[in-house]
């Protein structure tokens, strides 16, 4: 059995999918199981060769396998190197960490993209994976087509817009001839209400989505606007017209293939910062992105 590690969301996941299919090249023969939350199915469904999901909220879960070989494809370690030998695996592929007593792995380059670093770490032990492998099959379920989606949520608040500028941009998709839904997660559905509700859009433009309508609508959508977060990479698999704005992090870390015009990024910041932001609330740069900006790209792809 492979075991891979990715115990995080939607946009980790997507990020994961070349590495997990070049596994899937590399031991056609042998079970790949994929440790991920268990919420995150119907998205592992879509990548294919992915026989076992494991269910892992996060790294304090234990991995009850015992796998020839570990992957990890969380993160640097330790802790999640941890995770992983305590499976007793044959062998552990990771990137070295002193403090997990991992040394033979390759040497972590923070400033890397999300998408290449899991690729190079797999070149070390000998398996190719493509970065640009990263489309998701479309998942068989019915969902309206042509729609613009505004997402405004994100999972951390340095990367969430705020929601009168999301509700500036709505309004002007609504009036230039677009049907426009809002989408968000349980959690953030009253902020795509009032989103909805500003723009004027009518009462239907909140859909209830899981995973896999969510993952279907985008691939038949017909653009996106949202900030960096998880439906930004669905976006990027299934090449869906996108406008993604950028916070604390750099589209050279987490952005789509700078080759794909289809997916245009605004970003007003310097450096990446991990762990998001050093103060609480919308990250500064993500702040100094406007609605005007914004709605020159959509116009640029109306007008193109």
């Amino acid at each position: 059995m492979i075991l891979a590690l990715r115990a995080l969301g939607v946009g980790d996941l997507a990020a994961s999918v070349p590495a997990i299919r070049g596994l899937r090249a590399a031991f056609p023969g042998r079970t790949l199981a994929v440790a991920a939350p268990g919420w995150l199915t119907p998205l592992i469904d879509l990548i294919g060769g992915v026989d076992r999901i494991v269910p892992t909220d996060g790294l304090d879960t234990p991995i009850r396998l015992s796998p020839q070989i570990a992957v990890n494809l969380h993160g640097c370690g330790p802790e999640s190197h941890r995770l992983l030998q305590a499976t007793n695996p044959g062998e552990l592929w990771a990137y070295a960490n002193a403090e997990a007593g991992h040394l033979d792995g390759p040497d972590w380059v923070e400033d890397e993209h999300e998408v290449r670093r899991w690729c190079r770490q797999l070149s070390q032990y000998g398996v190719a994976a493509d970065p640009a492998d990263l489309g998701l099959a479309v998942p068989p379920v019915p969902v309206p087509a042509g729609v613009t989606i505004v997402h405004p949520g994100a999972k951390s608040p340095s990367r969430r817009w705020p929601a009168d500028r999301y509700a500036s941009v709505a309004r002007y998709l609504h009036a230039a001839g677009h049907r426009v839904v809002v989408t968000g997660s349980a959690a953030e559905h009253d902020m795509a209400v009032r989103v909805a509700a500003e723009a004027g859009l009518p009462g239907d433009a909140v859909p209830s989505t899981g995973l896999g309508e969510l993952a279907g609508l985008v691939a038949h959508a017909r653009l996106l606007i949202s900030g960096d977060t998880g439906i930004a990479h669905l976006a990027t698999a299934y090449g869906t017209p996108s406008i993604t704005l950028f916070g604390p992090m750099s589209p050279d870390r987490w952005g789509p293939p700078p080759d794909r015009p289809q997916h245009r990024t605004i970003w007003r910041g310097r450096r990446s910062e991990p762990g998001d932001a050093t103060e609480p609330g919308v990250h500064p740069a993500l702040l100094a992105v406007q609605p005007a900006e914004v709605i020159a790209e959509i116009r640029g792809f109306d007008e193109g």
